[in-house]
């Protein structure tokens, strides 16, 4: 099959973005629709991903000191009216359950949107000193959000997420605590994801329901809108007065404790789709794919070409990478175009003849180039290889970015900002009806504040500047 016409199976990532994208995850294999609205099944290749996502994640956690822990996915419905400004702002989303047994339950039980609630009632009842602080857990778990529009991993009725919940003696301690993990999730993007991205405190608007102070971390996705791809949680004594979580500090006083709360997602998989997703389709970084390498033989039936494609597998396996010899009986050009449409960062290409020069083709996925090397290296090539691909890719969603971050001096310079496909760094005097406005003309929020910018003047009433913020349009 020729490359045009299989890759004629995935719309034009030019013209028509968002098909593009629906196309890719459901062509490659990453997720299929569910039965229930809004719902996704994540398949194998999806999974894996989420899997490597969730090995590096997870051992970041543990070097921070923080430990795993699982609550119920059911909360009592009176645990959301405890904290006034948390029920207000998750209340459209939220799935209730009514009945179960057979009978109306005498009060009802909401499907876990997120967790602060009811993990902030299990730690009034686990702390009760200071040297029981600080509590720092994290969760692997599902949650339900009922959405209205959906689109697979970036906006579902259910996903995976982790979250981290922690609680501590002091403010300075649980802000430390809440700047200290927006920095983990940061190195975790740009080193893993190869994604790079702006990290900044968000405005009153855009916080986390309940919270003293939101931090997001904003990736360009490959058509200029941003991806709140995690975020952070200061949420001061707010949860803990809710609850009750107290504790008796050193000076013989109660006092309660200071909680934050920090979260990423299966979004992420969104993410690294539309930030290195091309027209063949994905492009994954060598740390995440769930196979790194695949070794398609040509003519493989001559020369000894499949012993020696096994040998290479067993070879790379040993030294930890995740390979795929393909060995059906499809065509190579087929296995080509497969193989790069599901993003694997590096081929091997093996015949009679490179079999007799000791020597093989690798090619690049994110490049689209290929290289020869000995056989006899081919192992130490792999590696180096795939680190730079890893290194390369970072720098090429860099440098993307860093050309689609324009300045404005006021409203239409946001609005052609964003039209270009752009991040828009304007100034903002702080008051809601600027920041709405914003939105209403422009169809832009602001993401995050850029710190260490000093505009002078509000982009939208011209009044003194209070922050400068990044204007985007957003998934």
């Amino acid at each position: 099959m020729a490359k045009e016409s299989f890759v004629e199976q995935i719309a034009d990532i030019e013209k028509d973005f968002p098909q593009w994208y629906t196309d890719v995850v459901l062509k490659t294999g990453l997720v299929d629709y569910g039965p229930v609205k809004g719902t996704m099944v994540i398949r194998p290749y999806g999974y894996a991903i989420w899997e490597n996502i969730q090995t590096e994640m997870d051992a970041r956690f543990k070097a921070t000191g923080h430990k795993n822990a699982y609550f119920p996915l059911l909360i009592p419905m009176s645990y959301f009216t405890k904290e006034a400004e948390h029920v207000e702002g998750f209340a459209p989303e939220v799935a209730v359950v009514t009945h179960a047994g057979g009978e109306e339950l005498s009060e009802p039980l909401a499907i876990r949107p997120t967790s602060e609630t009811i993990i902030g009632s299990m730690y009034s009842k686990w702390i009760q000193s200071y040297r029981d602080l600080p509590v720092l857990i994290n969760q692997w778990a599902n949650v339900m959000r009922w959405e209205k529009t959906t689109r697979p991993f970036l906006r579902t009725s259910e996903f995976l997420w982790q979250e981290g919940h922690t609680a501590h003696a002091t403010e300075d301690e649980a802000m430390e605590e809440t700047m200290k993990m927006l920095s983990v999730y940061k190195e975790f993007a740009e080193n893993v994801l190869a994604i790079p991205v702006i990290c900044g405190r968000k405005t009153e608007k855009e916080k986390f329901a309940g919270a003293v102070a939101t931090f997001g971390m904003e990736a360009m996705m490959k058509d200029g809108k941003s991806l709140q791809s995690g975020t952070t949680h200061y949420l001061g004594q707010n949860f803990a007065k809710a609850f009750d979580i107290k504790f008796l500090d050193k000076d013989g006083v109660q006092k309660h404790a200071y909680t934050s709360s920090w979260g990423t997602s299966t979004r992420m998989i969104g993410a690294l789709i539309m930030a290195h997703g091309d027209s063949r389709g994905l492009v994954l970084p060598p740390k995440v794919a769930p196979c790194q390498v695949v070794i398609v033989p040509i003519a493989a039936k001559k020369g000894g070409v499949m012993e020696a494609c096994a040998e290479i597998k067993a070879k790379l396996e040993k030294d930890g990478v995740r390979v795929i010899f393909d060995e059906t009986d499809n065509s190579p050009g087929w296995k080509f175009n497969e193989w790069e449409m599901k993003g694997v960062p590096l081929r091997i290409e093996l015949g009679p003849r490179d079999l007799e020069a000791g020597k093989a083709l690798i090619f690049r996925r994110d490049t689209l180039e290929k290289t020869e090397v000995q056989l006899e290296n081919i192992g130490q090539e792999i590696q180096a290889l795939l680190n730079t691909v890893q290194k390369d890719m970072l720098e090429a969603a860099r440098k993307r970015r860093d050309e689609k971050i324009v300045y404005a001096n006021d409203l239409k310079g946001i609005l052609k900002g964003v039209e270009g496909g752009n991040f828009v760094k304007a100034g903002w005097c702080g008051c809601r009806e600027c920041e709405d406005k914003v939105k209403t003309e422009t169809a832009a929020t602001a993401r995050v504040f850029a710190e260490g910018e000093t505009s002078e003047t509000c982009a939208v009433c011209g009044k003194k500047s209070k922050h400068t913020v990044i204007f985007a349009r957003a998934y």
